[in-house]
């Protein structure tokens, strides 16, 4: 059973997602919050697998509440955006979300990505995060961190991470690279642990951060 805390000062949009999250039988809600200090205490308090986190909250917001959510280890979270190119959504994954979703998803769509992120997997495609990072790293300039983090990557990790930060599926860097997919996805697996980071979007967060990719490249 997968536990869910719906976070959003908006108590029809959180009876929305419980109606929708509730009649899946893996799925269960454990609590709902009306802003980002509610969310973390429940977070710490109830352990839930997934954070359903709205980022525009009175008190304190979504992006907030994710760091620490993160950094304690409470839960994994998914973000809540009204528009897809939005610098909340950035600043959200940037704090370790494992993705967004729009609010106005399909119920399918919020079922699939919340069974997602509680499996391990992140929810928002490379290729929308490479446009999130176009757009607002483009604008910013310059590297954000150390490049010297990306030197426990052996060549062929470097040639991978490059190719998921350019918004490639596995199976396009297995044909890029002339190698199986499966072989993918065990350097990816190293990828992230080596880094440190919790899933391909984090990596890819990393990978323009430090400079590896930049934005614009194709």
């Amino acid at each position: 059973m997968v536990r869910v805390l719906l976070v959003d000062d908006q108590e029809l949009m959180r009876m929305g997602f419980r109606m929708v999250l509730d009649a899946q039988d893996d799925l269960e809600v454990v609590g709902e919050a009306g802003n980002g200090e509610e969310a973390i205490e429940l977070a710490e308090r109830l352990r839930p697998d997934v954070v359903l986190m709205d980022v525009r909250m009175p008190v304190l917001d979504g992006v907030e509440a994710t760091r620490r959510i993160v950094a304690a280890d409470s839960a994994k979270v998914l973000v809540m955006t009204t528009f897809d190119l939005d610098e909340y959504a950035l600043s959200a994954l940037r704090n370790g979300a494992s993705g967004f979703l729009l609010k106005d998803a399909p119920p399918e769509s919020l079922v699939t990505a919340v069974r997602s992120v509680a499996s391990g997997d992140a929810v928002v495609a490379p290729s929308v995060t490479k446009r999130l990072l176009d757009r607002f790293l483009g604008e910013r300039g310059g590297q954000l961190r150390d490049a010297s983090v990306l030197d426990v990557l052996t060549e062929r990790e470097r040639e991978v991470l490059v190719l998921v930060a350019k918004g490639l599926s596995n199976a396009e860097i297995a044909g890029t690279l002339f190698l199986s997919e499966a072989t993918v996805k065990t350097h990816l697996g190293r990828i992230l642990s080596k880094l440190d980071v919790r899933d391909r979007v984090q990596a890819v967060v990393l990978a323009y951060e430090t400079g590896l990719v930049k934005p614009g490249e194709a």
